[in-house]
Order: structure tokens, then C-alpha cells, then sequence
């Protein structure tokens, strides 16, 4: 597949996406923010993170079993050898093992949560249905992704579980749920995005739950490879789902709830960096994967520095914008002064988040290779640092703190992904365009905090609007002349007629 169609479906992935965005801005910033304490915005995302962490040791490495081995049974009239089946049936296994640690542990569970964080100890057990209908909406999403169909399970992720988070929200706020009946309704919306998603997979008629014992009989050393990768990634899940997870559990841990719902908020800010990687990488990897079995490494190598430029260039501007408006945004949010005290942690957060989306292409590709036991190491490295980091700066700067050490951990993380991949793979995702956008990014940065400071009692609305308009003008131009993302450039003068 070549790389403008790659664009193309990212893009209209990314259209989706967005409108989602639109949807989680009202939610988050207008509905949440107004009508739900900081408290009960704090158990909603420990309750998602403890779900989120449940699915990625449950699903035992099945996502990115999925990626790496469809291009080995998938056929030409589109099926997959019954490998559906068996993406269906691993993920029951890991949930029932993790299930079971996860009631006999509940004692220490708890005992982390108890002073600071009682709330959510009451709501303990129902981790276990919402982590379920998580992770099979996950199961499904990956296996309509390898198929190349990206923008249904897509507009079920960001578009119809976020419309149904919103009407629970609503319904919550105005006494139409109790809070029992909130975290009942929150696993709810997740089983009918798991439903969805496999209705649609089955409509395509390219999967089956029937397994096909026959090609497996016929491909023994494609299972011994399968099942190897997949323990491996069973003993990978451990760190590498942690330790994104880490920050929040921490702060609702040695600060409360209250402050996990602040904290919550800036994460969800930051977290609009890093979406339009959610589409680009969802097309871009199974390709990715499939140029590890074609042997093909001038494509790989083209792929990985294409995406990683896109997603840095399209990253910063996110970043920016947010930065240069990040004052008008809690003058705008309901109880901003609230959540105004994450300020700083929102910028961090940004930063944390445009590592993830730039290099993760990186990670996936040492994921796909014949040395995917180092990201075991590197993933080891990652949650290391963010526990100990966490640990240090809390204390010290409280939900800063957390933003700091989950920043410092990404930097140490990926310094160490892209040796690997050099000394390794012979190859990098970094390119000139990197630099092109670092220097373009920076130097807006520093325009824009020396215009703050000369005129700090500029009005709100003016000041915002001004500086957006010309900053990030300046930023897109000389992105256009300089040819920064040669993608993006393209598809502007494919919708302009300008080719």
C-alpha cells in the first residue's frame, strides 16, 4: 500500500476523530467540568485506567499478535485461515487469569487506595464487566484495523461511546442516575461499543469463529512463532500497560480522588496531541508488519520516517494551540479556577504526549522484527523510571510532579527504543523534517511567552485570538515553503487543485 493511501485513510479516519474531539471537549470541559465534582471526574478515569490496565494484561498480547501475524494467514478471497478464532479465544483465557488475581489481591488492591481514594474501593468489583467489554471492543477494533476497514470501529470508539458517555453524564448531573447507577450505565456504553464493532466485523464476512485446524496442522512453525511472540508480549504487557497508567494511580493514591479528577482533566487536554496518531498508526502498522514479511526495508524505512515527521509536525501545532490558549481555556471552563492549578502539568503533559505520538511508530516497528525482546527491556526501563520518578516528584510538586516524572520517563524510554532501533534495525524514524519542526515550533514557543509577559493585562479574548491567528499562521507558512511535511503539503494541494 503506498503511502498516499495510507494519508487518505488516516485523514478520514482523523475526521472522525475529531468530531469525537468536538463531543469529548463538550463533555470534558463544558459538562463534567460544571456539573461533576472533581471527585467523581477523578473515580470515572480510575476506573477507566483500571480497566485499561485490566484489558492489556488480559488480552496477553493478542493487539499486537493481530498485527504482526494477519499477513501470514490472511487469503486472497479475504479470509483468515480462522485466525479470528483464536484473537477471540486468548483474550477469555488472559481475562479469566487476570480476573482471578485480581479478586485474590483485592485486600492489597485496596489497601493502596483506602486513606486518600475510599470511593473507588466501593466500586472495586466492577472494574471486572467494564474491563471486559473494553477489551474486546480493543479485540475487535484491531482486527477490523489489519483488514483495513479503520473508520467504523473508529466512529464507535470516538464518536458513539463518547455521544452515550456524554447522555450518562447528563443524566447523572440532572438526577437521572444515582452514582450506582453511573458506574453501571459507564460498563453499559462499553458493551454496546463491543458489540458494535463485532456486528460490523461479521457483516464483512471476512471473519469466522470456526477454526481451521487443518492450516495450522500445515504451519507448525508459524504456531511456535505465533505462540513464542505471544508469551513474550504476555511478559511485556506487565510494564509496557503500567507505566502510562502509573501517574494517575499515584496521584489518587498519595493525593485523592479530588486531585485525580484535576489531574484528569490536563491529561485529557494533552491528550488532543497526541490524536491523530490514533488513526495514522492504526493504517500505518499493520503495513508496517508488512514489510517485515515482504523483506522490504526501503519501504519500512520510508514508512517509519514519513509518519514520525507527519505526526511530529501535525503534534507541535496541536501543542501550540493549546499553549497559546491555555489561559482562555479555564476562563471558559466551568469552575476553572478549580482546575486552573494544572496549568504548567497541561504544557508537560503536551510534551509527554508528542513523544508518544511521534516514536511509537518506532516501537511498533522493533514490535514487528526479529528483535522484539528488546522492547521488553525498554518497556522494563519505562516503568522503572515511572515509579521511582513518581515517587520523588509528588511529594515535591505534587500533580507537577507527576506530569514531570511521566515526561522524564518517556524521554529516557524512547532515547533508549531509538538505540535499539539503530544498532539493530540500522535504521531511525528521525529525519531533517524533525528538525525543521523543532526549530519552527520553538520559536513560536518563545514569541508567544515573550508577548505574554510584555503585555500580560491584555484582555483575554483579544490577546488569544491574536496570537493564534498570527503565531500559528507563521507556523503553518513557513511549514509550506520549508516543505516540512511534504504529506500534509500534498494533500492541501490535492484538495486545492493546485497539483
Amino acid at each position: 500500500m503506498e503511502m498516499g493511501v495510507i494519508a487518505k485513510q488516516s485523514i478520514r479516519g482523523t475526521i472522525v476523530t475529531y468530531t469525537g474531539v468536538l463531543i469529548s471537549i463538550i463533555t470534558t470541559f463544558f459538562v463534567m467540568t460544571r456539573f461533576l465534582t472533581a471527585e467523581e471526574i477523578g473515580l470515572n478515569r480510575v476506573l477507566v485506567d483500571a480497566g485499561t490496565l485490566f484489558i492489556g494484561l488480559a488480552q496477553l498480547g493478542t493487539s499486537a499478535s493481530i498485527v504482526r501475524f494477519y499477513p501470514y494467514f490472511k487469503t486472497e478471497d479475504r479470509r483468515d485461515h480462522g485466525f479470528f478464532f483464536w484473537t477471540v479465544v486468548i483474550p477469555l483465557i488472559g481475562f479469566i487469569v487476570v480476573g482471578a488475581l485480581y479478586i485474590l489481591l483485592r485486600e492489597d488492591i485496596t489497601g493502596f487506595f483506602s486513606e486518600k481514594s475510599a470511593l473507588f474501593v466501593n466500586y472495586f468489583y466492577y472494574v471486572l464487566p467494564l474491563a471486559f467489554f473494553m477489551l474486546y471492543q480493543t479485540v475487535f477494533e484491531t482486527n477490523s484495523n489489519v483488514r483495513m476497514r479503520v473508520v467504523f470501529p473508529r466512529a464507535v470508539r470516538e464518536v458513539v461511546t463518547r455521544l452515550l458517555l456524554l447522555v450518562m453524564y447528563l443524566m447523572y448531573s440532572f438526577g437521572g442516575l444515582t452514582l450506582d447507577g453511573f458506574v453501571i450505565c459507564l460498563c453499559g456504553i462499553y458493551a454496546v461499543a463491543a458489540v458494535m464493532n463485532i456486528v460490523y466485523l461479521f457483516a464483512t464476512g471476512s471473519v469466522s469463529l470456526k477454526p481451521d485446524m487443518g492450516f495450522l496442522r500445515e504451519n507448525r512453525e508459524l504456531v511456535r512463532r505465533y505462540l513464542f511472540y505471544t508469551g513474550f508480549l504476555i511478559l511485556s504487557a506487565l510494564v509496557t500497560v503500567f507505566a502510562p497508567l502509573i501517574s494517575s494511580f499515584f496521584v489518587s493514591a498519595k493525593m485523592g480522588l479530588s486531585f485525580a479528577g484535576i489531574f484528569s482533566i490536563a491529561v485529557n487536554m494533552a491528550a488532543l496531541v497526541c490524536i491523530p496518531s490514533r488513526s495514522l498508526n492504526a493504517i500505518a502498522s499493520p503495513e508496517l508488519a508488512q514489510t517485515y514479511k515482504d523483506g522490504n526495508a526501503g519501504h519500512r524505512q520510508r514508512l517509519l520516517k514519513r509518519v514520525s515527521s507527519d505526526l511530529f509536525f501535525i503534534g507541535s501545532a496541536i501543542l501550540l494551540a493549546i499553549w497559546i490558549n491555555i489561559d482562555l481555556i479555564y476562563h471558559i471552563l466551568p469552575n476553572g479556577e478549580t482546575y486552573a492549578t494544572a496549568r504548567e502539568t497541561v504544557l508537560i503533559l503536551c510534551v509527554s504526549q508528542l513523544l508518544l505520538s511521534t516514536f511509537n511508530i518506532a516501537l511498533y516497528a522493533i514490535n514487528y522484527s526479529h528483535y522484539y525482546y528488546f522492547s521488553l527491556i525498554c518497556s522494563a526501563i519505562l516503568t522503572i523510571c515511572t515509579i521511582v520518578l513518581n515517587n520523588y516528584f509528588i511529594p515535591l510538586y505534587g500533580i507537577d510532579g507527576a506530569a514531570i516524572a511521566n515526561c522524564l520517563s518517556y524521554i529516557i524510554f524512547f532515547v533508549c527504543v531509538l538505540a535499539v532501533m539503530g544498532i539493530c534495525l540500522k535504521t531511525t524514524p528521525l529525519s531533517m523534517s524533525h528538525l525543521k519542526t523543532l526549530v519552527v515550533a520553538l520559536a513560536v514557543f518563545a514569541v508567544n511567552e515573550a508577548v505574554v509577559r510584555l503585555m500580560p493585562d491584555m484582555n483575554i479574548w483579544l490577546s488569544s485570538i491574536a496570537r493564534t491567528t498570527v503565531l500559528l499562521g507563521a507556523f503553518a507558512a513557513v511549514a509550506w515553503v520549508w516543505e516540512i511535511s511534504p504529506d500534509v503539503n500534498g494533500f492541501i494541494r490535492s484538495k486545492t487543485g493546485r497539483e
